[in-house]
């Protein structure tokens, strides 16, 4: 633990014993223990530890942090819920998940605890976090303590020295990442690497592959999407748009680490951190996880892009690929067709429906307390929490982050990319429908890897995706996954 996340840690709880700022008062949560379930390790898990001890010291309520692999966090909450053993009472997870749960009337409705909650600031959420993030149905089902999406970062004294620009498009990076690759990064007389992104099976590759097929892929703004035909559900993956992301993707690893389709994100995170990278897929965390002791040979040299796009889109009706126009793409900016991409969409915590009412309680007080600004400010300026801006307040300026440490040049991109995504009205959605996880998760995951190792085409995977989506849909009914995609992304498109 860094010097800086031990001194915000001893603030954080002095100021949690001197005057609680959540919705409840002392001793309201005696003798209630709230057991929590969510991923493992520091990164998100090790947040809401300190934070409950913060919790039960202000209030009584025991909070209990349990982790597991995260693979396994969707189904044990799904079976834990469904089959009433209801050993878990809140689950932190990816907030797009949620729906499938709410769907089996799994989850609590926050609504009539946030409407009288005086601390929690919703208009402060970013819109989408707010609206696309917490609410299923217009209700709000959970409560984010973390705003994700995927931008590119580059390094900037790399791109500098080479005399080249940030990429612009995904063939800008695969040739920026072609001419730096290979190039002694951080002085240590090895050669290092043009791009760095985690590629190993079963875990979080499949989000990084939808980063890159995004902008190929949707036009005509967040509504549209583009995994699936709104009005039929025909997955929309089986085409050039696709092929061409998955060839791109495999590509970057010709400028990669030589076991990078062994490698999670905490290991792509351990080599740009060690000043191996020139480039790389990630969420908002390089920004300040470059604060870190051991990252002082990036420290303040990892910038961030808002969305790397294309100049060619996808034509649905031929599934070609044909230039970037007005028509074909509307919110294009000089010629090339941006999505940034919310992939995961921020972990959330959602309370299980079926706990004791003074379960409920206390866990939606300890996950008002987590959202709130007090807490969350801090947070998301410490890089080994895991935690990213999601509230309108912790992107308005740079104080906040050049607080942290973070050199002002550094702060003004990082929010700016973080703002110039938010902000676009082509973002890209993450998949939030039943059967999210298994769709992406399970099936998109299983058939990249299997490309990525050379087991198959890139048609057969693709082909293999959309025979599998179709199962899927086919399981939870067709015309319910039709009104859920437009619950999920409001007025359909095509």
């Amino acid at each position: 633990m860094s010097s800086y996340k031990k001194s915000v840690c001893a603030l954080s709880v002095a100021v949690a014993l001197g005057a609680f700022s959540g919705v409840s008062t002392a001793g309201e949560f005696d003798g209630v223990t709230v057991n929590i379930l969510t991923r493992p390790g520091y990164v998100i898990a090790g947040r809401l530890a300190e934070r409950g001890k913060e919790f039960e010291a202000a209030t009584g309520a025991k909070i209990v942090v349990t982790e597991v692999p995260f693979a396994e966090i969707f189904p044990k909450i799904q079976n834990d819920w469904s089959t009433g053993t209801n050993s878990i009472d809140v689950g932190v997870f990816a907030a797009g998940w949620g729906v499938e749960l709410d769907a089996a009337g799994l989850l609590e409705d926050m609504t009539p605890y946030v409407e009288k909650d005086t601390k929690l600031d919703l208009n402060d959420v970013a819109p989408y976090f707010r609206d696309f993030g917490q609410k299923i149905g217009g209700k709000t089902k959970l409560l984010m303590v973390d705003g994700d999406f995927q931008m590119v970062y580059y390094r900037k004294d790399v791109l500098e020295k080479a005399g080249l620009q940030p990429p612009k498009t995904w063939d800008d990076y695969l040739e920026v990442a072609s001419k730096i690759h290979g190039q002694d990064m951080n002085g240590d007389g090895t050669p290092d690497y043009g791009s760095c992104i985690f590629k190993k099976r079963n875990a979080q590759s499949y989000f990084a592959i939808q980063t890159v097929a995004a902008s190929y892929v949707q036009t005509q703004g967040t509504a549209q999407g583009f995994h699936f035909d709104a009005a039929t559900m025909k997955p929309i993956i089986n085409n050039e748009a696709w092929k061409k992301a998955f060839e791109v993707y495999k590509e970057t690893g010709k400028y990669g680490p030589p076991e990078e389709l062994n490698m999670d994100i905490g290991d792509t995170r351990a080599l740009f951190k060690a000043g191996r990278c020139g480039l790389l897929i990630e969420w908002g965390d390089p920004g300040p996880l470059q604060l870190d002791p051991d990252a002082a040979k990036v420290k303040g040299l990892i910038y961030a892009i808002g969305a790397v796009g294309s100049k060619e889109v996808l034509d649905r009706a031929t599934g070609k690929l044909v230039p970037v126009t007005k028509e074909s793409a509307p919110y294009a900016v000089d010629g090339i067709n941006y999505a940034p991409f919310a992939a995961f969409g921020g972990w959330a915590g959602a309370i299980n429906a079926k706990a004791d009412q003074k379960k409920k309680d206390a866990a939606y007080a300890f996950l008002s307390y987590m959202n709130q600004a007090a807490q969350s400010n801090v947070d998301v300026t410490i890089g080994a929490t895991g935690y990213n801006p999601y509230r309108l307040s912790q992107l308005k300026s740079t104080d906040l982050w050049v607080k942290s440490g973070m050199p002002k040049e550094l702060a003004e991109n990082y929010i700016g990319a973080i703002n110039s995504a938010l902000n676009n009205l082509n973002m890209a959605s993450d998949m939030k429908i039943p059967g999210a996880q298994k769709y992406t998760g399970v099936i998109l995951d299983t058939e990249l890897a299997r490309y990525l190792a050379g087991e198959i085409t890139v048609d057969e995977a693709l082909k293999n995706i959309e025979a599998g989506w179709e199962e899927v849909t086919e399981d939870f009914g067709r015309d319910s996954q039709i009104k859920a995609q437009a619950l999920a992304l409001g007025t359909p498109g095509n």
